[in-house]
């Protein structure tokens, strides 16, 4: 009765509203933490955002029954800056990363993670998680600079950018892969070795709290199709769009599998399942689609850093719920460590999500303003408010996006006071930020990719 009585009072405190869950045994238990990261998803490729060709059960799922946001950014829209963002919950230009690093064993001076940069998985590993990591890495191959030196107890995957997916089209050879710090060869299609690897390490530490990253590197290219998919894919007409399509089949069976794997050990309710794709699509490469936006993975329109974005939490999150105030992958870090029971205080750019999605916040936003910054370009998002500097010394460009979601047309000199105050924003946030480390490299990097996918075969 006197629980009853408490939740009736929560929910009339809340205004009607769907109020936080009340804290039982499963939620004092710390949860599990499961990171899942796809690689250059366009925005509009799952079922549940929109996609007609191509049917995705079980990362729609997660959507389902957790909470969609439909204002989910990533703080960059390259591979590596994403990363570092993601896992140290801080904004990765503080430590000048603002590009890719070069190819495993060739990094980019600067553009590796800190020495001194504490991750996710080092919080959570002092809090008592096993910490693994399965799948593509990406944030520097050197000497202190790996997977098992930044808080990962266990890695089964790839340092680089990118990885063949089968044997390598050119040598016919199985590409190495890393178990910690040994090279091993699989013939497996990698997106299956990546779910085989996930569910174990889920079954090895299913009686301990775990956090599990797998930054998948579907549905990144090289272009293989994995041959178990053909006779899903075979009316897709486009060959290009149908290669895609098969790739990210393959991802959603693996997190079918991942998915199962917690169902079947009973550990659904008690954990945390965060999905996103670490930028949006390359369309011209790929034939990813990031409608209803303009822009793709290496430019700040909302088509470069906008990304399908879902967390499940059954103990605490009410299924089915669609949260539009702008979140950043920013945000994961701190989310995990307060639901961890972690207290201590740190330097986090993100915030801790929970009392804003269980109605504790109210309808406040978590953000007042997210910021983007590579090299020259810079954007700003405030409220319905995008800023957006392309080319240096062009004049920054105003977007409202609640009317031009796919921002066709510039407001400013309707709107020049409100572009004046995001200038000066961003220039108060820049002063606070390092300088961007390897900016000749990260250039040659960004042509080197328009390169790639003016002339992608």
């Amino acid at each position: 009765m006197i629980r009853l009585l408490g939740l009736l009072l929560a929910i009339q405190a809340a205004g009607g509203r769907p109020a936080a869950r009340p804290v039982t045994a499963s939620v004092e238990a710390k949860p599990n933490i499961v990171v899942l990261l796809a690689d250059d998803l366009g925005y509009a490729d799952l079922g549940v955002q929109g996609a007609a060709d191509i049917s995705t059960p079980h990362i729609d799922r997660l959507f389902r029954e957790g909470v969609r946001f439909t204002d989910g950014y990533m703080s960059a829209s390259l591979c590596s800056p994403s990363r570092a963002g993601l896992l140290t919950g801080r904004y990765q230009q503080r430590f000048g990363h603002d590009f890719n690093p070069g190819e495993a064993g060739t990094d980019s001076a600067g553009l590796s993670l800190p020495a001194d940069m504490p991750t996710l998985a080092h919080f959570l590993r002092s809090s008592g998680y096993a910490t693994g990591l399965i799948g593509k890495w990406h944030l520097g191959s050197g000497s202190g600079a790996r997977p098992l030196d930044k808080g990962f107890d266990e890695f089964y995957g790839f340092l680089g950018r990118e990885h063949w997916y089968t044997r390598n089209r050119f040598t016919q050879e199985f590409e190495p892969l890393w178990r910690d710090r040994t090279e091993v060869k699989d013939t497996a299609y990698l997106t299956r070795q990546f779910a085989r690897e996930a569910v174990s390490f889920i079954e090895r530490h299913a009686k301990r709290p775990f956090f599990l990253y797998v930054p998948f590197n579907a549905v990144h290219v090289p272009m293989q199709p994995d041959p178990a998919t053909d006779g899903r894919v075979a009316r897709i007409s486009n060959p290009r769009r149908r290669q895609y399509s098969s790739m990210l089949l393959s991802m959603d069976d693996a997190v079918g599998e991942i998915l199962a794997a917690l169902d079947r050990l009973k550990l659904t309710t008690q954990t945390i399942v965060v999905f996103a794709s670490d930028n949006g699509g390359p369309t011209e490469m790929t034939t990813a689609r990031n409608a209803p936006f303009r822009g793709a993975k290496g430019t700040l329109y909302e088509g470069g850093i906008r990304v399908p974005f879902a967390m499940r939490w059954p103990a605490r999150l009410a299924a089915g719920t669609v949260y539009r105030h702008p979140i950043t992958a920013l945000d994961i870090a701190p989310t995990a460590l307060a639901a961890a029971g972690d207290t201590a205080r740190r330097a986090f750019d993100g915030v801790n999500l929970i009392p804003f999605l269980t109605g504790q916040r109210g309808d406040a936003p978590p953000h007042a303003r997210l910021f983007w910054r590579m090299g020259f370009k810079y954007a700003v998002r405030e409220g319905n408010w995008k800023l957006l500097a392309t080319n240096f010394p062009r004049k920054a460009q105003l977007f409202d996006l609640t009317t031009d979601p796919a921002e066709s047309r510039s407001v400013r000199w309707d709107h020049a006071a409100k572009a004046t105050e995001m200038e000066r924003a961003y220039a108060e946030w820049n002063r606070g930020m390092r300088r961007p480390n390897g900016l000749l490299p990260g250039y040659l990097g960004m042509i080197q990719q328009w390169l790639r996918v003016k002339y992608a075969d």
